[in-house]
């Protein structure tokens, strides 16, 4: 496995002196971000293909996961998201009929039960909470619209709320940390649309501008991320798989376009196919995967500018749409749907780069990755 950082030109390794000036303040930041003694860590995987969702066990003292469970769900499973109190998991079935499954998660044994359904409004490719946790928030990539359903005290969601036209393949959506701003991607429109969010009553307005950034033809804007302090976005492009930084006005709900660069691993030749980004817990990392060369992208950011240093990209499972990055910041854990099988990268403290990787299987075409600390 050849890994590429900036460092020294004959090795393309970290000189020494920079390595050990990087370790203390990464490891000091991963030993803050750790889950307290006694707790433990659950990763769910959703399968679209065998219509399920895998439950592992993240032990980080032996650096493995561990299978639990698989719970059927009976369609399509895909985009999933986790309640604000970690209490409830939702997963969203892209086959007919179009619901979303809410799902309470024991946090002695990590398993599910299930807690209701509800429709969806079309197949979506996203869907978020809100801060309170009592609004879902969907993207459909075939029916360009973004929707709000309701949720209910007991965690499970609701009726449909509000439904928006939006531009071709709405694909992404999710509320700012203030809970104020909803920012969506339509990835056939080439756009980042911005709605103003009211908490109590769960309405999307739109907000001025609409449209707050518009990316180069044929991009293909897909998932995005804030940083912890809301100074910077990084959207993740899939046609061109080029990654964009933007500065972002937390009172306005706008961007700025700062930097743009690149996930492809150099002599690339092939299509792009960029799937799904993660800021690392202490927001030192960012990553990225791209489906076509199967690699993972590593990029060093900048904390005055938030601007990207490029580390280079290493080898994970075939086609890895979605992946996650544990709370400690030691490990990512990547779904191939191609292999069936998810990844569990130990990340390196002094570089911050993901490492050679153990495999397990999962159902048929993983797709989807989150991880919940509980006590």
């Amino acid at each position: 496995m050849t890994v590429v950082h900036r460092s020294c030109p004959r090795t393309g390794h970290l000189a020494r002196p920079e390595r050990l000036a990087l370790l203390a303040p990464l490891a000091l930041a991963a030993a803050l971000a750790a889950p307290s003694a006694g707790a433990a860590t659950w990763v769910y995987v959703s399968n679209a293909d065998s219509q399920d969702v895998s439950v592992f066990e993240l032990d980080r003292s032996a650096g493995a996961l561990k299978p639990v469970d698989t719970t059927a769900l009976g369609g399509m499973a895909m985009p999933m998201a986790v309640s604000p109190d970690k209490k409830v998991l939702y997963v969203a079935l892209r086959s007919q009929p179009f619901r979303v499954v809410s799902l309470a998660i024991d946090p002695a044994s990590g398993k599910l039960r299930k807690l209701g359904e509800a429709p969806l409004a079309d197949s979506m490719a996203n869907i978020d909470t809100d801060a309170t946790g009592r609004w879902l928030f969907a993207a459909s990539y075939p029916g360009h619209k973004i929707t709000v359903n309701s949720i209910g005290k007991d965690g499970a969601v609701g009726a449909v709320q509000q439904l928006i036209p939006t531009a071709p393949h709405a694909h992404a959506i999710h509320a700012d940390a203030a809970n104020r701003h909803v920012l969506a991607t339509s990835l056939g429109g080439d756009n980042l649309s911005a709605w103003r969010f009211d908490a109590e009553t769960g309405k999307l307005t739109a907000n001025e501008p609409a449209l707050t950034t518009v990316t180069p033809e044929k991009s293909g804007p897909r998932h995005f991320v804030w940083d912890k302090a809301q100074r910077s976005l990084y959207l993740l492009n899939e046609l061109d798989a080029s990654v964009h930084v933007m500065a972002y006005d937390k009172e306005r709900g706008t961007l700025r376009s700062v930097q743009r660069t690149t996930t492809l691993p150099a002599g690339f030749a092939g299509k792009p196919w960029a799937a799904d980004l993660h800021l690392s817990p202490d927001g030192r990392t960012l990553y990225a995967s791209e489906r076509t060369s199967s690699t993972l992208s590593s990029f060093r950011v900048d904390a005055a500018t938030g601007q990207l240093q490029p580390l280079g990209q290493v080898p994970t499972e075939k086609t890895p749409r979605g992946f996650a990055v544990d709370s400690s910041g030691r490990f990512l854990i990547a779904a191939g749907q191609d292999s069936h099988h998810v990844a569990l990268h130990p990340i390196d403290p002094a570089t911050g780069v993901p490492g050679s990787a153990t495999r397990l299987p999962a159902g048929k075409n993983p797709n989807w990755v989150e991880i919940v600390d509980l006590p």
